[in-house]
């Protein structure tokens, strides 16, 4: 008795010991082949130090869902899983907005007055299709501020399992964004550039707001070299990074050279340019015609010096956005959608982090790149498809070109460069030169910075209707949103990012999906297998074991 006694009071003494050590000893483990389990060194930097609650509400909750998102959703709790085990001040709910009939309408509105949107997706379950909204947002809060975040990563012409997989992908950069915007407070100085006749607040306005999540902004005007060119560099240098979003006047000299040091000094910068003079609007005329000529911004000699030059040609491709226009008479006009190949739609094939997993963009008379060689790093960022051509100016542009077809062999000049990356060590557009003013601790030599140029000012420009700006990217005629603004974003997250964020953007998921069609197919065939394959190995375990057993006591 006393044995056994010992015995059990051992036994007992040893698990207390094995939950003890295991509770001090937790640990996880992620046997994934992608570590799509393994929060990246970004993340983890972004939340180690938050001591106060950060509760995270997910709207990804619902009895209709479609199966590509109930993967999603599922995808969303183990990430946050991942988030709570490495900071136990992260606490997140699922929540369905729409499970209580009585409030389902008023809780829609208020979303949607948030700007969460909702979806409304089909739903194929047993060969059989439905439709159920959802809302793939969460909303973050911590301190008092709240910020959404959107879970589902939209890219054209992406069936449901392609929309899935490309979210399931964008969710811990989603998440992490999210978070570090709460908080980590604004530090980076973002200057607008004026003074060029650059576009109006009113057109970038879309994309300045989003900026402000980030940084602060303010509008910087070059006007005051003329007076002061010392005291102008010295205030551009307290920014961390310019952005020139489509000049039309020409820089001076003085100018130039200021934006030159600036670079030296280790400053970043975003170029939208035109090289060419034509908009859009001015072809809705009784004609339809413009000339497009080229446009003269004193600008070659700066970027030839840097490793790159932007040509007076119109990338003309046949993977454009269309022209939505007014066709036939009086009101038996109606509005169709018509190939516009000065649309150019430019994506990448590069896994950079600016533009891995990113929707397409769109152009609007882009201008080619071509890089030259020298020692910066240059990376193209964005290029029209393969079937393009080049066209160059002064030519004629007309709206006629929407009713003639078009040959694809005449569209045989290949990938052309539309946004590029340069990163080094830069040589100053005034080494050896004559300069406009002498600045004092004037550098030839830059320190390791930064630079993007974009040949094409539309791509940061948004609509504006009623003297209302609309979302950048958003096709108000063909309900399709592009990527320009993800892409700006992530173009100025790059070049000012101090944490890593944005190279998490660099991390590749496999999601793996059943096939619908081929369930519904053998749907009946797996039900019969799995009610019958038991029953009768059953049956013949029962057979042999009746059959031993007679055998055994028959003698």
């Amino acid at each position: 008795m006393n044995k056994t006694f010992k015995h059990i009071s051992l036994l007992i003494i040893v698990l207390i010991a094995v939950n003890f050590i295991s509770s001090k000893l937790y640990q996880r483990f992620d046997l994934t082949a992608d570590k799509r389990y393994t929060l990246s060194e970004s993340a983890l930097n972004i939340i180690k130090d938050v001591d106060s609650p950060i509760v995270v509400d997910v709207f990804l909750e619902g009895a209709d869902f479609p199966s590509e998102f109930r993967r999603l959703q599922k995808e969303t709790t183990q990430l946050l899983d991942e988030f709570a085990a490495e900071n136990n001040h992260i606490i997140y709910n699922f929540i369905n907005p729409l499970g209580d009939e009585a409030t389902k309408e008023d809780n829609i509105q208020q979303l949607t007055q948030r700007g969460l949107t909702p979806m409304q997706m089909q739903v194929t379950e047993s060969g059989k299709s439905s439709k159920a909204i959802i809302f793939p947002w969460a909303l973050a809060s911590y301190n008092e501020q709240t910020v959404t975040i959107p879970l589902v990563k939209n890219k054209i012409g992406a069936n449901q399992q392609e929309l899935v997989s490309n979210s399931v992908q964008h969710l811990e950069y989603a998440f992490a964004d999210g978070f570090s915007k709460l908080i980590h407070p604004k530090r980076r100085k973002v200057a607008i550039l004026k003074g060029n006749n650059q576009l109006e607040d009113k057109y970038i306005a879309d994309f300045a707001k989003k900026l402000g999540e980030y940084y602060y902004i303010a509008p910087f005007t070059l006007d005051s070299v003329a007076s002061n060119a010392q005291k102008t560099l010295n205030d551009l240098n307290k920014f961390d990074l310019i952005i020139s979003a489509k000049p039309t006047e020409p820089f001076t000299e003085t100018e130039k050279l200021v934006l030159d040091q600036y670079t030296m000094n280790g400053g970043k910068s975003l170029w939208l340019i035109d090289a060419i003079a034509i908009e859009k609007d001015s072809l809705y005329n009784d004609r339809g015609l413009n000339v497009a000529i080229p446009r003269d911004l004193n600008l070659t000699d700066f970027f030839f010096k840097y490793g790159l030059r932007i040509n007076p040609v119109m990338v003309s491709t046949l993977y454009s956005a269309p022209i939505t226009l007014a066709m036939g008479e009086g009101s038996q006009s109606q509005f169709q959608h018509l190939r516009w190949p000065y649309s150019p739609l430019a994506g990448s094939i590069s896994n950079h982090p600016i533009v891995n997993n990113l929707n397409i963009v769109k152009f609007d008379f882009a201008n080619q790149i071509d890089t030259l060689k020298n020692n910066i790093k240059k990376t193209i960022l964005l290029q029209s498809a393969p079937l393009s051509k080049l066209e160059g100016t002064p030519r004629e542009v007309s709206l006629e070109v929407v009713t003639k077809e078009q040959n694809p062999q005449d569209f045989n000049k290949g990938n052309q460069n539309l946004a590029v990356l340069l990163e080094g060590e830069f040589s100053s557009a005034y080494s050896q030169r004559i300069k406009p003013f002498k600045v004092k601790n004037g550098l030839e030599k830059s320190e390791p910075t930064k630079m993007i140029v974009i040949a094409d000012g539309n791509v940061i420009k948004n609509d504006v209707i009623r003297n209302a700006p609309q979302e950048l990217g958003f096709d108000r005629w063909t309900g399709q949103t592009y990527g320009n603004k993800e892409f700006l974003l992530n173009a100025v997250n790059y070049l000012l990012d101090d944490n890593g964020l944005i190279n998490i953007r660099s991390k590749e998921l496999a999601v793996a999906f059943l096939n619908q069609q081929k369930i519904t197919q053998e749907k009946t065939t797996w039900q019969l297998v799995n009610i019958l394959l038991p029953l009768a190995l059953l049956g013949v375990f029962g057979f042999v074991f009746n059959y031993l057993r007679k055998k055994k006591y028959a003698a």
